[in-house]
């Protein structure tokens, strides 16, 4: 069976509203004649007399509509609000959903740029170490070969003003000789070269010369 429109139950509940209508004014005086005569003589509202007919249909069209209101309610409009309320749930969970991944995604990268940051951080400090280290090696070699080299040249001039002050001795004794011979020769007339040259010789390491 098909499901009745909203339109067809309106269209059956005007015809039968016609119907009884028309039922009511073909009685003579009419229904309203007839409850009117009867709240006179019950001395009563008419609206609370069961008794009337036309109260029957009162209640007849109540029954109706709120049937009307039942079905429309049930059938169309509750379900449309409660898809309405599942989709918005559904939808408020998904967003919560994504809201919770994409704190957990920024948690995770947010630890991840702490990780990376403190290995930067100890990366970098140990190449500063590592650096500052080499540097040191570095200088104390150059220090270490400065002073091998200055070792070297100052062993070099050393060697240099021994051997210039053993040639000029030795041409001091030469020349303290020669002369002492002249002298010893003048004065005397007599050349005893070996003396002369021993008593040069004595003489020079009296002085400290020799």
């Amino acid at each position: 069976m098909k499901r009745m429109t909203l339109a067809g139950v309106t269209a059956a509940l005007y015809s039968l509203g016609a119907q009884m209508a028309l039922a009511a004014t073909a009685v003579p005086g009419g229904l309203e004649a007839q409850s009117v005569a009867a709240a006179e003589a019950s001395g009563g509202m008419p609206q609370l007399d069961f008794a009337n007919p036309l109260m029957l249909a009162q209640i007849v069209w109540l029954l109706i509509i709120f049937g009307v209101f039942y079905y429309v309610l049930s059938s169309i409009a509750l379900p449309r609000v409660a898809s309405v309320l599942e989709e918005r749930r559904n939808r408020i969970e998904g967003d919560l959903e994504a809201a919770r991944a994409a704190k957990s995604e920024a948690d995770a990268a947010m630890e991840a740029h702490r990780a990376a940051t403190a290995r930067a951080r100890a990366e970098s400090q140990a190449a500063i170490a590592e650096a500052t280290q080499s540097a040191q090696a570095e200088a104390a070699a150059r220090g270490a070969e400065l002073n091998a080299r200055l070792n070297q040249q100052i062993e070099a001039a050393e060697a240099r003003i021994n051997t210039a002050r053993d040639t000029a001795m030795g041409a001091l004794r030469e020349v303290a000789t020669d002369t002492a011979n002249a002298l010893v020769t003048r004065l005397t007339g007599l050349k005893n070269e070996p003396a002369v040259a021993a008593a040069v010789q004595r003489e020079l390491a009296a002085q400290g010369r020799a």
